[in-house]
């Protein structure tokens, strides 16, 4: 499989302008980012890529920040090699340890994931992916059934596994992320996650005892009332790839149309990971 890679060099940005910019780019389609030299890297299925789409996209940025891009093919294999040289070994709140194949690994931790990410979205050291993995560490997952959509590497379901969740169902639209869930669950010999390709349309009609979806604002409002669907009665959501304003209060409001209550938020940077009941 061949891939796109965007190469973004900016003169000056501020965090919350590039954090935008890289949301607006995941909605076009981009499903990993890494940094660059002077800025950032962003990769795409070459099969996704339209270049009038990213010039579209890129138009509500004029006045805001000047930029520059460069635009690449690169092969499956060349991607490897360089997130091999980027990917450092993560810890999430001295209780998760969160590292790939070519790391040593770290025992005195609780929980180790072991993450090959290739083209996925998803390795922890995203804030959304952070603050996603810190309330699962806060959270009871003993004997519940939980639902990851947009699961990316696969790395919540398989957190949400060790920390006790009985069946999982993993989701991703992007057959490079299905792929690469079936093999992390593998890596960490995670029995008991099944893996989907596909959207809302393919979540079994059964109940969630906790929906996990680190996604972004419209794709999460879109898919509220089908999480609704088959959330359980008292059922926890945990949602992510969103910023504290405007987007909180309109998934916020969403959720109480089907009396999803929202409970308490994380943020990091401009970033926000909230967590909602049903009541």
């Amino acid at each position: 499989m061949q891939y796109i890679q965007v190469t973004f060099s900016f003169p000056a940005i501020e965090d919350f302008q590039q954090d935008l910019l890289i949301a607006d780019l995941a909605e076009i389609g981009f499903n990993t980012f890494e940094d660059a030299e002077k800025g950032f890297a962003a990769f795409i299925d070459a099969g996704s890529f339209n270049e009038v789409t990213l010039k579209d996209s890129l138009k509500q940025f004029e006045g805001q920040f000047e930029y520059e891009y460069e635009i690449a093919k690169i092969a499956a294999e060349n991607w490897n090699e360089t997130w091999e040289k980027n990917f450092e070994p993560l810890i999430i709140d001295d209780l998760c340890y969160v590292r790939a194949t070519f790391h040593p690994a770290r025992p005195e931790y609780p929980y180790e994931i072991v993450i090959d990410p290739k083209m996925a979205f998803g390795t922890g050291h995203h804030q959304t992916t952070t603050m996603m993995m810190q309330f699962i560490l806060e959270t009871d997952f003993t004997g519940k059934s939980v639902l990851d959509m947009g699961c990316g590497t696969g790395i919540l379901a398989i957190l949400a596994s060790k920390r006790g969740a009985d069946n999982l169902v993993a989701i991703d639209n992007d057959q490079v992320c299905f792929e690469s869930t079936i093999e992390n669950t593998a890596l960490n010999n995670i029995p008991n996650i099944e893996a989907m390709c596909g959207g809302k349309e393919v979540i079994p009609a059964q109940s969630f005892d906790i929906i996990l979806a680190n996604i972004n604002r419209n794709i999460l409002l879109d898919q509220i009332a089908t999480y609704n669907s088959v959330l359980s009665s008292t059922g926890e959501i945990f949602f992510s790839g969103f910023y504290e304003a405007p987007d909180l209060e309109m998934i916020t409001a969403e959720c109480l149309k089907f009396n999803i209550q929202y409970k308490d938020h994380k943020k990091i940077g401009d970033w926000v990971a909230a967590r909602f009941q049903k009541k």
